[in-house]
């Protein structure tokens, strides 16, 4: 069944000494807002994530696939569920292009959302090639930004390999390689390059999930709920590159709408259309409230945040709106406990 509930929930992670996501229009430097220099991560990059901790964890098998995947293309999966749902559809000489009717479009998305975990999560264009619509995901994140500026320095480094020459032809092979490599000056086979990256950034995105929205895609609470959390906590654990740096969860805070009529029925229909504005939750300084910890950053002489410790992180549970629960790290950790053993 899906879930009953709104959601929103506030994620905090950070990121040191790493890129945490790279524009590529910018030469791929740390994304930031010009007008604040605070640093910013697309909410696509989030997710990108969470498809690849939940590949990773439930091995890509249905019901818990990924429909977007690396260097994949979404006509075959688009395709797989019209014949999978009774076969393809009409094609249209004259304009070239599939003609699936309405029913037909139907039960090809619906297929897709039984089996796929991103589509039935965050939705999907799938109107491409055969055509199975459009999904509107329950779940959506915006761009986390940072609490405060960042600097992203622009550094060189020493590449002590090139990849580039002039040998080319259908019978080329490693002993050419190897003989136009003896040949060159050493310098010539060191190189410059440059790495982005900033020293510490601690960012903050808010997330929303509408128990409407997953009505018509099954996001379940059992199972799809559980995962996003699941995937959530432990992504940066299973992310790690060089250009990245030390990335780390550092705080989920979960608001679910439980309602408050004494009427069964009646707080149902609250508990879904939310009984607070996301705003009021959400927002920095209202129920979660983060301050820089100015004794922890006098101890290590810097003026500007550059780790975790320096910023303190306090939840006001007497601005928690009357119809919402509050679930923070301990309660959400003890819930996937109880589920995974």
């Amino acid at each position: 069944m899906s879930i009953q509930n709104r959601y929103e929930f506030l994620y905090l992670f950070d990121c040191e000494n790493g890129n945490p996501n790279g524009d590529p229009d910018a030469g791929n430097a740390p994304r930031i807002d010009p007008q604040d220099m605070r640093g910013l991560v697309s909410d696509v990059a989030i997710k990108r994530r969470v498809r690849n901790y939940v590949q990773m964890a439930r091995g890509n098998e249905m019901p818990n696939a990924i429909f977007i995947e690396h260097a994949t293309n979404l006509n075959t999966k688009i395709a797989r569920a019209h014949e999978e749902t009774g076969g393809m559809p009409t094609w249209d000489s004259s304009t070239k292009k599939w003609s699936p009717n309405k029913k037909k479009v139907m039960e090809a998305r619906w297929w897709l959302c039984q089996n796929f975990f991103d589509v039935r999560t965050f939705g999907a264009v799938l109107s491409t090639g055969p055509n199975a619509g459009q999904v509107r995901g329950p779940v959506q994140i915006t761009f986390a930004r940072s609490l405060d500026p960042v600097l992203p320095p622009d550094w060189g480094i020493t590449r002590m390999a090139v990849t580039d020459n002039e040998i080319k032809g259908a019978n080329v092979g490693s002993k050419e390689f190897e003989e136009w490599e003896e040949q060159q000056p050493e310098d010539e086979l060191r190189t410059m390059g440059r790495k982005n990256f900033i020293f510490y950034g601690l960012y903050a995105a808010k997330g929303f999930i509408s128990a409407h929205l997953a009505d018509s895609t099954g996001f379940s609470e059992e199972n799809d709920l559980v995962l996003l959390w699941e995937a959530l906590s432990k992504m940066y654990d299973h992310d790690r590159s060089a250009s990245k740096g030390f990335m780390s969860r550092r705080g989920l805070y979960v608001f679910k709408h439980v309602g408050t009529d004494t009427n069964q029925e009646q707080r149902l229909r609250q508990a879904m259309l939310g009984c607070a504005p996301a705003q009021a939750l959400l927002d920095i300084g209202k129920v979660i409230d983060i301050q820089k910890n100015i004794k922890e950053m006098e101890k290590d002489s810097v003026k500007t945040p550059r780790r975790f410790e320096h910023y303190k992180v306090d939840v006001n549970k007497d601005k928690i709106p009357v119809g919402v629960e509050l679930w923070t790290w301990d309660d959400i950790t003890a819930g996937l406990k109880k589920i995974h053993g």
